[in-house]
């Protein structure tokens, strides 16, 4: 049976003051990283506008093959397009609403491409073919600081960089 001493105190309950300084460190490293990854750098911001561009860029190369028709991207610092090649001229893509027109999300956006034959002209202007073979090509975007290039084999795969 335990003994209750009189001259001992009750052990007092709650937390000490360096308990409650670490769960303070915590959360605040928490909200730290969550305000960095809620505001997005430009760089961000034009890599996941190249992640898009590229995907957009690899369909309209299988659509050229399907199509069995020429089609291209076209582009200035503004918006890009898709166009599809018809009998004596080119036409926007219409009715596909992945391949319409639209705007950089960070514009004005330069666009550089390599080699300067691939998509030479104002606006730029990349052609895919019928065939399953094309010229392979870097499109580099830059806007602002920030840069981030699109490369692409020719036979198909686009990789961002």
């Amino acid at each position: 049976m335990p003994i209750n001493r009189p001259d001992r105190p009750a052990r007092a309950r709650g937390f000490t003051l360096v308990e409650l300084m670490v769960v303070m460190v915590i959360i605040g490293i928490t909200l730290g990283l969550v305000s960095l990854n809620a505001m997005p750098s430009p760089q961000q911001h034009l890599q996941n506008e190249a992640q898009r561009l590229a995907l957009l860029l690899q369909l309209a190369r299988d659509e050229a093959i399907v199509r069995n028709r020429l089609v291209a991207f076209e582009a200035d610092g503004e918006r890009y397009r898709f166009l599809v090649r018809n009998e004596t001229r080119w036409d926007a893509v219409a009715g596909d609403d992945l391949l319409r027109e639209r705007a950089f999300k960070n514009a004005p956006v330069s666009l550089l491409i390599d080699p300067p034959g691939a998509g030479a002209g104002n606006p730029l202007r990349i052609t895919f073919g019928r065939e399953p073979v094309d010229k392979p090509f870097l499109l580099t975007m830059a806007s602002g600081d920030a840069h981030v290039a699109i490369r692409a084999d020719g036979i198909g795969h686009f990789v961002v960089e």
